[in-house]
């Protein structure tokens, strides 16, 4: 047991869509990521996914609308729904999903990450 100090974290990386792992409890994976730019449009079949905003601000597209979250702001996207972050400048998120999840679905792309670093 070891207290997590998120801004630290977060100074240890630089580049995007590359989830670390920070912190686990309950089969559940604690991550930080940066994110600019577009992301893949994917699902999770069988998981949920919490986004929640640390600095910065991003678009959550959905097939039939937009959500626009913000430091301080999380969205919990359910099992089944398809969606991609949309980042115009640098955000910086912490998720919360299954330890097992691939954060692209079934989706195989150049930003798959097939290992989550541990930081």
């Amino acid at each position: 047991m070891e207290k997590v100090n998120i801004r630290e974290k977060l100074a240890l990386f630089s580049d995007h869509w590359n989830p670390r792992v920070v912190g686990e409890l309950n089969g559940q994976h604690v991550k930080l990521v940066k994110f600019q730019g577009e992301f893949v449009w994917h699902h999770h079949a069988g998981e949920d996914e919490l986004f929640l905003v640390i600095r910065g601000s991003f678009r959550l597209e959905f097939r039939d609308r937009s959500v626009t979250l913000s430091a301080g702001e999380f969205m919990v996207v359910p099992r089944g729904v398809e969606h991609r972050p949309v980042a115009e400048q640098e955000v910086e998120v912490m998720l919360f999903e299954p330890a097992q999840i691939k954060h692209t679905g079934d989706v195989e792309s150049h930003l798959t990450v097939h290992e989550f670093e541990r930081i």
